[in-house]
């Protein structure tokens, strides 16, 4: 039995050492493409950083260049701000000349005439003339007459002791106030019933 033995161990053996011939070349197989790989990979790493390099560049660019844009957009849109600001009472003093002067016309004739009912109308008139100037502006007066009190459009200079039906009601109106479209840019001064 032992020279059968024998046998088998030698007939093992070489299909061991061929198996283990194999295994080490695949090993040597992966190994060796393992190093062309990182011989490989330096160059694409260096490619892939060169690639992200200019795309940051880029970006960077993109953002300094909007930056700008954003800044010269801001600084013509004050400029604007201010032209529009130092300008935009010249259209409304231009319209108001043409009642300065009817003004000024009714002033020298009441230094020349006795006649007071003239007067009085041309006085009337240059007031019609002004209030439909203010209506052409959006400039309208705001309501006092029998209203109920509204802080948000009403002073209240002081209260009057009235009747149940005047309760919180406007009674009178000192000065008048005024609303430019749907903001007041002056409020009415009234005396409130209590």
């Amino acid at each position: 039995m032992k020279k059968e033995e024998k046998i088998d161990i030698e007939k093992e053996t070489p299909l061991q050492e061929a198996e283990e011939m194999n295994s080490s070349q695949s090993e040597g197989n992966e190994e060796s493409s393992a190093l062309n790989d990182e011989q490989e990979n330096p160059n694409e790493e260096a490619d892939e950083t060169e690639a992200l390099k200019e795309r940051i560049a880029e970006l960077e660019d993109k953002n300094l260049r909007m930056m700008a844009e954003f800044d010269n957009y801001r600084r013509r849109t004050n400029k604007e701000k201010l032209e529009l600001m130092a300008t935009a009472g010249e259209r409304i003093f231009t319209e108001m000349l043409p009642l300065v002067d009817d003004f000024e016309r009714a002033v020298a004739v009441m230094d020349k005439t006795n006649d007071i009912d003239a007067v009085r109308e041309g006085i009337h008139l240059i007031q019609q003339k002004f209030i439909a100037f203010l209506d052409k502006q959006d400039v309208h007066a705001i309501e006092t007459e029998g209203v109920d009190f509204n802080t948000d459009e009403h002073e209240a200079v002081t209260t009057f002791a009235a009747g149940e039906d005047q309760k919180g009601k406007v009674i009178d109106c000192t000065q008048k106030g005024y609303k430019l479209g749907e903001k007041v840019i002056r409020f009415a001064k009234v005396v409130v019933g209590e």
